[in-house]
């Protein structure tokens, strides 16, 4: 199709409106992260973003009836939720929020127990970190301003550094993903369910809006959302609980002891965004729960105290992981084949609908990755580690990408399933070193938990751009332009946060130390009691990667096969703990709807679910913009 038919999305107005979006944008997140201790960048489609879509719909349509050129068109408004959607992943708690603690702490809390001078002082880089005492004490005791120079030049070198290092990092993702976009896109049609909220609401017969279900189902949240604000406000007004539950306390007896903390939670937006799960994978999804939890009373039972980390999860979801990642490959094997032979010059593709031409994202993703391993051995990793090390790391970011794209699960969290700790199982901390464990520290900020990672928000931004004709380039420029102006502005929002109210006093002082202290006493702990390669989790690693083979070989000989690796991988993250019982009610609502009243039941049903993320997400994130106001602590939607 010609480039002419695309709409444009990248306008002078879209882009005008993010830029002014993004700093607002930033406050909002920290504000409620850093100093409310609510996260709304660990949940998928982000409630903040979609907030702001629904408010500029308002706007643009009244707007238009002023003068139809002062409106805002939908692919303009898809291109805003991406750019937003590219500056909230930076700036989560599992990103730059984490980034900025990490650079001065080991400088201010050295003390002659800790022995952290001796231990890795000389391993931590001076471009890479602020060692300015008089400009630290600033930055951690408050009452202070950034815009002073000595401040500004303390910080302005290590924030030239790791921006360009998170731009080519980002660079490189949409690389791989216009690599990936059209075998999983148009051939193998992932179905995509996050973006599936934001594309309804932007639809130009307004349909949505229209449809009776979806406002029964906004209304359905908002009374939960109204009934238990007020709970927070007078105790005496009924709480309905939707948030999350612990029942541990009914299992106190040999071997349910052993299952750890059990909670339920029943949150409408999860019930609503869960619904457009496919439905072996949303079985899959609670049924793995089950069975992790059953693995953990059998090493109760048994008796295996000599493996304190059994049943090694994270190593069988890692293993999991690769298993998946192969039988990617596999399945799209006639695609990458012919990405080879168009490369080569023997066959020729056409790349006019992709971001960018395919021989430029292999380019970029060659020239990128010899960057960050370049980047990388000067910082302090050895030369021999960084391929493997920066492998790991995308081998994971493409199979959350998956998880995204096939699964639709609202976290992903993949807490020790990252390089560092893969390679220090592998390997054990005395081969690879205090230099290479040091960079392993500062590369935490994008490498601790990924609940925020920014590639599948790509992947998805390149999906809606197929659905409503937007031309991907413009999406590819937006990603990129969001990506340096985000960076910026993060940087620019905290150290002006915590040079006035200090980074260890204040509501700010919980959040800024906490990460810094648990990361370096981490690195402490590494070189003061050196790991060698631990065999059993590398045997749990094979066990893993057997086991999602079988369930794959399984899938492709027996349609009725209803489990899927993909939950068995997310059977003991963090989302699945807290929302597993959210994501069964989803399931026996679409198993009812499918079999009672089929295909055609279940599309009528969407707009009702779809109306109890929207009005969950609405009016959580309204009682969020009043707490910050009156600096008052109110019903949180999440977690």
């Amino acid at each position: 199709m010609p480039e002419t038919t695309f709409q444009n999305g990248l306008t002078l107005k879209s882009f005008f409106i993010t830029l002014c979006l993004i700093p607002i944008n930033i406050y909002f997140l920290i504000q409620l992260e850093v100093v409310r201790y609510t996260f709304p960048t660990l949940v998928h489609p982000l409630s903040n973003v979609i907030f702001i879509l629904f408010w500029l719909l308002l706007i643009g349509a009244i707007l238009k009836k002023i003068s139809p050129k002062l409106g805002i068109s939908p692919s303009e408004l898809l291109t805003i939720y991406v750019m937003l959607g590219i500056v909230s992943s930076l700036c989560s708690g599992d990103s730059m929020q984490i980034l900025i603690p990490l650079l001065g702490h080991p400088f201010r809390f050295a003390t002659p127990e800790n022995q952290w001078r001796e231990l890795f002082w000389k391993e931590l880089p001076a471009w890479l970190t602020v060692q300015d005492e008089k400009a630290l004490t600033s930055y951690y005791e408050g009452g202070s301003s950034f815009y002073i120079r000595r401040h500004l030049y303390a910080w302005l070198r290590p924030a030239l550094a790791y921006i360009p290092f998170i731009f080519v990092l980002m660079f490189v993702m949409l690389c791989i993903n216009t690599l990936l976009r059209i075998q999983w896109t148009e051939r193998e049609r992932l179905t995509y369910p996050i973006i599936q909220l934001p594309l309804e609401m932007t639809d130009t017969s307004n349909r949505f809006f229209k449809n009776k279900l979806m406002w029964l189902g906004f209304s359905i949240a908002a009374l939960i959302s109204i009934m238990n604000l007020l709970n927070s406000i007078y105790p005496a007004v009924p709480y309905i609980p939707v948030k999350r539950q612990n029942l541990h306390q009914y299992f106190t007896g040999r071997p349910w002891n052993s299952m750890g903390s059990f909670r339920v939670s029943f949150y409408p937006f999860v019930i609503g965004i869960g619904f457009l799960i496919p439905l072996d994978l949303l079985f899959s999804c609670w049924m793995f729960y089950g069975v992790y939890k059953i693995e953990l009373m059998v090493g109760n039972i048994m008796g295996w105290r000599n493996l304190p980390r059994f049943p090694y999860f994270n190593e069988q979801a890692l293993g999991v992981y690769v298993a998946l990642l192969g039988f990617v490959l596999w399945v799209g094997r006639v695609h990458f084949k012919g990405l080879v032979r168009h490369l080569l010059g023997s066959s020729s593709l056409d790349d006019s609908r992709e971001p960018m031409p395919y021989r430029l994202a292999v380019a970029g993703i060659f020239i990128g990755l010899i960057f960050l391993m370049a980047f990388s051995y000067r910082a302090g990793m050895s030369l021999w580690v960084t391929p493997i090390f920066f492998g790991i790391y995308f081998l994971v970011a493409i199979m959350i990408a998956r998880l995204r794209a096939e699964l639709g699960f609202l976290v992903h969290d993949l807490h020790y399933i990252d390089p560092h700790n893969t390679l220090v199982t592998v390997f054990g901390t005395r081969r690879l070193g205090s230099s290479t464990l040091t960079v392993f520290s500062l590369y935490q900020f994008f490498n601790r938990a990924y609940r925020a990672h920014p590639m599948p928000p790509q992947l998805e931004g390149l999906k809606i751009a197929e659905r409503r004709n937007i031309n991907p380039r413009h999406i590819a420029a937006a990603i990129l332009l969001a990506t340096v102006i985000g960076a910026v502005s993060v940087f620019w929002v905290l150290l002006d946060s915590y040079y006035r109210h200090g980074a260890e006093t204040g509501y700010y002082g919980p959040w800024a130390l906490g990460y810094g202290r648990a990361i370096y006493r981490q690195l402490e702990t590494w070189l003061n009691y050196p790991q060698e390669t631990d065999f059993p989790a590398l045997a749990f690693m094979g066990g893993g990667l057997s086991f999602a083979a079988l369930l794959m070989f399984l899938r492709t000989r027996f349609l009725w096969w209803p489990l899927h690796p993909l939950g068995y991988a997310m059977a003991n993250s963090w989302g699945m703990f807290n929302l597993w019982a959210c994501l069964f009610v989803a399931w026996v609502a679409k198993a009812v709807i499918l079999r009672h009243g089929g295909l055609k039941a279940y599309r009528q049903a969407i707009p009702f679910f779809l109306g109890l993320a929207l009005g969950d997400y609405m009016f959580g994130s309204f009682w969020s913009i009043i707490s910050i106001a009156t600096n008052t602590t109110l019903y949180q939607f999440f977690p």
